[in-house]
């Protein structure tokens, strides 16, 4: 017997077994508390990081426009005198 075939031997007993026992109560309003925490934390976080995004962004934009990189810088060194 292979893999497969046990696999599906294990299958049908569980479909033949009958209906699934009943979870306790409790487990609802547990998982309800669990999944609403895990949405307000993962709101939170998402918040956060676009506000990181666009503190990252503003600084840039700042950067920017007091160093104007694309500026070209002035030359340090004088050129050779070619012609006397």
């Amino acid at each position: 017997m292979n893999q497969y075939d046990r696999k599906a031997d294990a299958v049908r007993r569980l479909l033949d077994g009958g209906a699934p026992p009943s979870a306790p109560p409790e487990l609802y309003e547990e998982a309800v508390r669990r999944g609403s925490r895990m949405l307000r934390r993962r709101n939170a976080l998402r918040r956060l990081l676009w506000l990181l995004l666009l503190a990252a962004a503003i600084a840039f934009v700042v950067w920017a426009s007091v160093e104007q990189p694309w500026v070209e810088p002035p030359s340090e060194t004088t050129p050779p005198l070619t012609r006397w």
